[in-house]
């Protein structure tokens, strides 16, 4: 077994997309931005994943600058390379440019004393889709709350 700590997940993600297929990637980071990390102090808002030449980047992710650091902390929402090979990289940017598809980071957690992003192969849903999730999901609660 695994040992996975989650520390945030992309709920908007879910409502806005259909993620048709995950990638665990790695992060490079700063010692700081670790630190802050482990305190949970992360947004997703307006984040996103391109691929530029051969690299995956993070662009407009926030880790907030660490309390206890100097002022050598870095910017909160830099760009972040992901640590991805070659042949998911390929498989990403084939998507993205012939079929429509956006990167989105889904979760970002701990494996081991490892940060780990899930980043998403997503496809856009229309207003119709996001209304019938939200009428399947009340029907779900609906159900159970019944059952007890």
């Amino acid at each position: 077994m695994e040992h996975v700590k989650i520390v945030a997940q992309n709920k908007k993600a879910y409502h806005d997309y259909f993620i048709d297929e995950t990638f665990e990637a790695g992060v490079s980071l700063a010692g700081s931005e670790v630190k802050s990390i482990r305190g949970g102090k992360v947004s997703f808002a307006d984040s996103f994943v391109s691929i530029k030449g051969r690299e995956a980047i993070l662009e407009n992710f926030y880790i907030a600058p660490y309390e206890k650091g100097s002022f050598f902390n870095l910017e909160s929402r830099r760009d972040r390379t992901l640590l991805l090979n070659r042949r998911e990289i390929d498989k990403l940017r084939a998507a993205v440019e012939r079929k429509g598809y956006t990167i989105v980071a889904t979760k970002i957690y701990f494996k081991h004393s490892l940060v780990k992003f899930e980043i998403g192969l997503a496809r856009g849903k229309h207003n119709y889709d996001k209304r019938n999730a939200l009428k399947e999901r009340e029907l779900e609660r609906e159900a159970e709350r019944a059952a007890f």
